[in-house]
């Protein structure tokens, strides 16, 4: 299926979550100096525009990003907060002088990543839909980043083991099939096969169906070790609201200090996103 596009959705909770993760692993890789390749296995378009028509339809930006952006003087007090405000607020169009006014842009993964991307570093991007990646491939990226239209999960499978010492991977499939949850994990065990030592992420949709327990319990049952798992809820999944009520976060190989700062983090951020929302964080499976 290739019905899935990311822009009716960018900027929402889920987003937040992810990207946020994702923001504080890449740190604390860039601490060392050694290269990393990075592969994003779902990238979209790369970034959304707020204001189009896709983006407005739904507009769950505004219970995602929004509100957070607008009380972003407040949660900057936060280190990793702070960070991500700074690097969000690069990515808005404009004058330099008249960025930080406004939230006209949401930068998906390829943005997040590329943005700090070293020159010994690679970053590759793979988009299967023909529109997304055409979107993808017209933005204005580094050298060291390639967008490949293709399959993600195969194209993990195809290109590991990788020329770097460190490789970190951001699996985000929209999951409309349900197979997905049980290819994902295929995946995952696949690729730490070949490297051990890799860091893996991966983002699942808490849904009332509770499918995401196929991926949960595929990596635990198959003895894949140090998994990490937090999870961004928004409401009650019995309080009869339709959809998505909160967004997962799996992390393999765990940097050192990342539940601790994100913790914190997502600590700040709860009060703004509503009374309903919660996050919870813990080992899934450890050695």
């Amino acid at each position: 299926m290739l019905s899935y596009q990311h822009a009716y959705h960018a900027g929402n909770f889920a987003d937040v979550h992810k990207h946020l993760t994702l923001f504080a692993v890449v740190d604390h890789l860039l601490r060392k100096d050694s290269p990393v390749t990075y592969l994003d296995t779902h990238a979209g378009r790369g970034l959304y525009c707020l204001s189009s028509e896709a983006s407005g339809k739904l507009q769950e930006y505004r219970n995602g990003v929004m509100p957070l952006w607008r009380s972003r003087e407040a949660l900057v007090r936060d280190p990793l907060l702070h960070a991500w405000f700074g690097a969000l607020e690069e990515a808005q169009s404009g004058a330099p002088s008249a960025k930080g006014e406004s939230l006209d842009q949401y930068p998906g993964s390829p943005w997040w990543l590329a943005s700090r991307l070293r020159s010994r570093d690679r970053l590759m991007l793979f988009e299967l839909h023909p529109g997304e990646h055409d979107h993808l491939a017209g933005l204005a990226l580094p050298d060291n980043v390639r967008q490949i239209h293709g399959d993600g999960l195969q194209g993990l499978r195809q290109r590991l083991p990788v020329a770097t010492p460190r490789l970190c991977v951001l699996i985000d499939p929209s999951y409309e099939r349900k197979t997905e949850y049980a290819e994902v994990a295929d995946a995952v065990l696949s690729a730490m096969r070949k490297v051990r030592h890799g860091l893996v992420l991966v983002w699942y949709p808490l849904l009332p169906a509770g499918r995401h327990r196929v991926l949960l319990e595929s990596l635990r049952d198959e003895g894949l070790r140090k998994i990490w798992r937090s999870e961004l809820v928004l409401h009650d999944p019995h309080a009869g609201e339709h959809g998505m009520y909160g967004s997962g976060m799996l992390v393999v190989n765990p940097p050192w200090g990342l539940e601790r700062r994100l913790s914190a983090a997502m600590d700040s951020i709860i009060p703004v996103l509503g009374s309903t929302s919660r996050y919870r964080s813990g080992w899934w499976v450890e050695e």
